[in-house]
């Protein structure tokens, strides 16, 4: 064991918890996962979401600090943004495109349709609410909410990620703007701090196996009941349909085309942060794991990467916003008698865009954000019932599709400011 690679170990945790969370499933033994197994994929879990914050600040600081000119740092900026907004309309039309070629929504059938909106209407109810308060709020309230009256208090929230990016993105232009002599001494221990980050995680990631063992396990005997899933089941293909042309035919043409990178090398240096993402559905707990994969194994440089990744973790959510796509067109066509017009889902293109952005990069925001959605587009917004039957395992996919992206679109910035090195194992 000790002499396989970190994605094969996560990779036998994963099928070995999925086994096992089946074992005691069938034997009835749910307690004995959740109370005593459970646990360690919640300690996994919170060990990367405590060294996300540190190791965004730090790492962007760093980035900054080595950039020594505004001008670089306006070029990377610019182009960041260009990628993620297009990638992220891009995955939103394909997810339109297959829901109205398939219609997901003709296979609920009316007895389904009621089990699961009576199965599954509290969960629905809270997400419309959360949903309801933040519709309240002015159109610049997302403007507003990234200035922080307070940055400690935004450094002790993962969902204040914004927040803590603008704070340090400042600080990274006062070091630049200040005397390099004055300025060394902050960005030496800012070095120092990272190095030392970067070994935590190092330390962390030996737990990883267990850690993902226990979150399948769990997975599976929490999961409802298969017989309700079946008539999700084209649902389901559709947004896995649509979240494989994502990562395995638009990714790899951008990085044919754009960074002159092999994409099945890309893919086998990012494995690790893909299989994290899988197992945690969450980008911001996977970001110290993508941001060591992507420096060290894809090549890119670390004043690239800890800027780009970060900012992506938070506002590139390409997974999200293609499953949006696809959930809103199969509540419209299971509750709707007549099928959207194309402005109502061109509507929806740019509504599930700015939503992605404002999902935190946590499991199930995205369903939050899905409200604003269908609201925008007068889908009844109960019909959200409909999928959460099979809504964790879909997060648990798209989490690895924003992680992609995310990787992707760093590798591309930094090939086109001429930051992108190829190590001996890429």
């Amino acid at each position: 064991m000790k002499k396989l690679a970190m994605h094969w170990k996560i990779l036998i945790g994963m099928i070995l918890g999925l086994l096992f969370g089946l074992l005691m499933k069938n034997l009835e033994q749910k307690g004995i996962v959740v109370d005593w197994i459970k646990p360690f994929g919640t300690i996994f879990i919170n060990l990367l979401k405590m060294i996300a914050v540190p190791l965004i600040v730090v790492s962007l600081i760093v980035g900054l600090a080595d950039l020594k000119d505004i001008s670089k740092l306006s070029k990377l900026g610019g182009r960041t943004v260009l990628f993620y907004l297009c990638s992220t309309v891009i995955a939103v039309t394909i997810g339109l495109g297959l829901a109205n070629l398939i219609k997901p929504g003709r296979y609920i059938n009316q007895e389904s349709r009621e089990s699961l909106i009576q199965n599954f209407s509290v969960d629905a109810s809270q997400k419309i609410e959360m949903a309801a308060s933040t519709k309240k709020n002015g159109p610049l309230q997302p403007l507003i909410d990234i200035v922080p009256d307070n940055f400690f208090k935004a450094l002790s929230d993962n969902g204040s990620m914004l927040q803590v990016i603008l704070f340090v993105i400042l600080l990274g232009i006062g070091l630049i703007l200040v005397e390099e002599k004055k300025a060394k001494p902050v960005v030496e221990f800012f070095k120092g701090l990272n190095e030392v980050i970067m070994k935590i995680i190092d330390i962390i990631m030996l737990f990883s196996p267990y850690g993902v063992f226990a979150l399948m396990a769990s997975l599976m005997v929490e999961i409802p009941d298969f017989s309700t899933l079946r008539a999700l089941g084209i649902y389901g293909l559709t947004v896995v349909l649509g979240l494989f042309i994502m990562t395995f035919l638009f990714y790899p043409a951008l990085l044919l085309i754009f960074a002159k990178v092999n994409p099945i090398k890309f893919f086998k240096a990012i494995a690790p942060a893909q299989l994290l993402a899988f197992s945690t559905s969450s980008s911001a707990a996977t970001l110290p794991v993508t941001m060591e994969c992507v420096t060290e194994h894809v090549g890119v440089d670390e004043e690239v990467s800890s800027f780009v990744l970060p900012l992506g973790a938070t506002v590139n959510m390409d997974g999200t916003s293609l499953y949006q796509a696809v959930a809103a067109i199969f509540i419209a066509q299971a509750m709707l008698p007549n099928p959207l017009d194309l402005n109502t889902q061109l509507m929806i293109v740019v509504t599930a865009t700015l939503a992605s952005i404002g999902s935190a990069a946590v499991p199930s925001a995205g369903m939050v954000m899905l409200v604003i959605v269908l609201g925008q587009a007068g889908i009844p917004e109960a019909g959200l019932a409909l999928i959460f039957a099979i809504d964790r395992p879909l997060d648990m996919c798209r989490t690895v599709v924003n992680v992609t992206s995310d990787s992707t679109v760093a590798t591309i910035v930094a090939k086109s400011v001429g930051k992108l090195h190829h190590p001996k194992d890429f």
